[in-house]
């Protein structure tokens, strides 16, 4: 069954056109007091190797015909349910003092942030968790699909939410399994700094326990940089030396035990692209949804192509037999 998309348009277009097309045909008086005579002989095409009447009806079947192709013809099938499959993950923001380092443009932070507003972008059907840690775990924002909201959140958090505190791997672990438990793949996506093997242990066992995969993000660089406070100012440790950090790889040691994986996050969108083909290939999608469309053959190139032969010829000349 045919019908049109856009029947609005239609109406709104044939009306007009057929006011005109009457003006043009039937008189040039009316028509004169419209147009400036100089288009108004454009229009008619008046030829002297076509007779005129049928040269303008050729030109007012061109403008019929992309007035239907504009209202859009199509066939109806009608609906289809596509299946919508995707992952449920939880993204983990560190954001202990480390992070003010600005060993990567603008502070790691800051870079970090964006790399997660990179995976958000490339992770359009799955479901994701916002998660930010140091010395305390806490939600940014549950499992949604929204990745507008979810990117919108990210760029809210700022300097202000930089801890002062060490980093606690293992609270990090227990909100983890609790996020996750009702997921049939449980993945953990790290963007950290790092930390120490040895404050890595109870999380370890964590993710054992309870079969998350570990994916992490590393960012900072090993030569690393002076630690900050809030104000910008150089901390200094309990001896009165400045703080000093370096990225610490052993979170991606971590993350392979767990039959994850892990990046060290650069300028681009390259590695980001590589870690979600690697979650995606490694475990396989849930069923998340389905979602029902208008299943249609689009008709509109039809009346497309002959308006453009018609308004050819319409513009064309064609010559005359002479005795």
């Amino acid at each position: 069954m045919v019908s049109f998309v856009n029947i609005t348009l239609f109406w709104v277009f044939v009306i007009p056109f057929a006011i005109f097309s009457f003006l043009l045909i039937s008189n040039k008086d009316r028509l004169s007091r419209i147009f400036d005579e100089k288009i108004l002989h454009r229009l008619r095409a008046n030829d002297a190797s076509m007779p005129i009447s049928i040269r303008n009806m050729v030109f007012l079947i061109s403008i019929f015909l992309m007035i239907v192709a504009l209202a859009r013809p199509v066939i109806e099938k009608g609906d289809k349910k596509v299946e919508i499959e995707g992952l449920n993950m939880m993204i983990a923001l560190d954001i202990s003092t480390s992070m003010s380092v600005k060993d990567v443009y603008p502070n790691r932070l800051e870079f970090a942030k964006n790399k997660i507003i990179e995976f958000l972008k490339y992770t359009p059907s799955d479901e994701i968790a916002l998660v930010a840690f140091a010395s305390n775990s806490f939600m940014l924002a549950p499992m949604s699909s929204d990745k507008a909201t979810l990117s919108d959140i990210i760029k809210r958090v700022d300097k202000r939410y930089i801890s002062m505190g060490s980093t606690n791997f293992t609270s990090l672990g227990e909100l983890s399994k609790e996020v996750l438990d009702k997921s049939k793949k449980r993945i953990l996506v790290l963007f950290s700094d790092g930390g120490e093997k040895e404050n890595l242990e109870g999380f370890k066992d964590i993710l054992k326990e309870y079969n998350i995969k570990l994916y992490t993000v590393l960012i900072g660089t090993k030569k690393g940089g002076v630690v900050l406070d809030i104000n910008g100012k150089k901390l200094k440790d309990r001896d009165g030396n400045i703080a000093f950090s370096q990225r610490n790889d052993d979170l991606g040691e971590l993350s392979l035990s767990s039959d994850g994986a892990y990046i060290v996050a650069s300028n681009g969108d390259s590695g980001i692209k590589d870690l979600i083909s690697n979650i995606k290939h490694s475990n396989k999608s849930n069923k998340k949804s389905s979602v029902s469309i208008k299943d249609r053959v689009e008709l509109f190139y039809y009346p497309l192509g002959l308006a453009l032969i018609f308004l050819l010829i319409s513009f064309s000349s064609f010559p005359t037999k002479r005795d």
